[in-house]
């Protein structure tokens, strides 16, 4: 008995705690659908415009170049990229890292054709007692990477929609999801350019995870409005936002916190460029794509 009491004590509470949630996203149901759609669709724009002002930079893998790495050393990047460069008469790119071991050290990345013993010279002037390591991605090595990606990406995208047509079968909803998807990709990598961060093999691999996590919550919402147990599309739509919120927060919460303890900037790549698309994800499922289906079910004559 003692059991069954405490059981419907938390039921109670955890509907408590569910209703006081969707009070508190009510502003985005009572929100006029077309103001939804358009909205997103001016920020899709902007970053649009942003993408072909400053698209992010190649990375070495995917452009071809020359990575010097020298441990045990701790310097200014700025300040050690600004006198290479002078010296190499090149621009060069340095970063500096600390290992999970607590070892500290830079990279410097160079233009294809620079000779990397150069580069470790000029260091050894000023850290004769580092330890250096070289390694060199040619041009064509590069656009071979690179055209991979974009096929990668590619062949992604179409296998999401045929599998997004096939299980909903109606091509309102099924476009809405995969336009979501596709300006959660634009709008991360136009963030991207705004940061200066490279898009790189790692990058890529984070956009295709990217894909897979905005379809996963379209999805939700799209089933909850066209295949609701509520009486009415509010009611739906609030149901499937306050569960998306709590798996979308709960997911940037981990994300941000692998950004700020990891020692790698390949990991701090892929991280930031989830918690971007994650972003956007908001805006693009929960606003735009709602406000797609709200407007959708109400021209069919369904109850709002």
């Amino acid at each position: 008995m003692a059991k069954k009491k405490k059981g419907k004590t938390k039921l109670r509470r955890e509907q408590e705690l569910r209703a006081k949630k969707q009070e508190k996203l009510k502003f985005l149901a009572e929100m006029e659908p077309k103001k939804m759609m358009m909205y997103p669709l001016v920020v899709f724009i902007v970053a649009l415009i942003i993408l072909a002002v400053h698209f992010p930079p190649l990375g070495i893998d995917l452009k071809g170049g020359v990575v010097v790495t020298a441990y045990g050393v701790s310097a200014n990047p700025d300040q050690l990229e600004k006198w290479l460069s002078d010296q190499l008469g090149v621009q060069v790119n340095v970063e500096s890292f600390k290992s999970v071991e607590g070892v500290t050290g830079i990279r410097v990345y160079a233009p294809a054709g620079t000779d990397p013993l150069r580069i470790i010279g000029l260091l050894k002037e000023k850290y004769p007692n580092a330890k250096y390591t070289h390694s060199e991605v040619q041009p064509t090595f590069g656009e071979l990477a690179r055209k991979q990606g974009i096929k990668a990406i590619t062949f992604a995208f179409i296998a999401m929609a045929v599998v997004v047509f096939l299980f909903f079968r109606n091509p309102v909803s099924s476009l809405a999801i995969i336009f979501s998807a596709f300006s959660d990709m634009v709008i991360a990598v136009a963030a991207m350019g705004i940061f200066r961060i490279q898009l790189t093999t790692a990058t890529i691999a984070a956009l295709l995870m990217l894909i897979g996590y905005t379809v996963d919550s379209n999805i939700l919402l799209t089933t909850k409005l066209t295949k609701r147990k509520e009486d009415t599309i509010e009611e739906a739509y609030l149901s499937a936002v306050s569960t998306g919120f709590t798996m979308s927060t709960t997911t940037l919460g981990a994300l941000f916190m692998l950004w700020l303890i990891s020692t790698s900037p390949t990991i701090d790549n892929i991280a930031i460029v989830l918690i971007f698309g994650l972003l956007a994800d908001f805006m693009n499922t929960w606003v735009f794509n709602a406000g797609v289906l709200r407007w959708y079910l109400t021209k069919r004559g369904v109850k709002a």
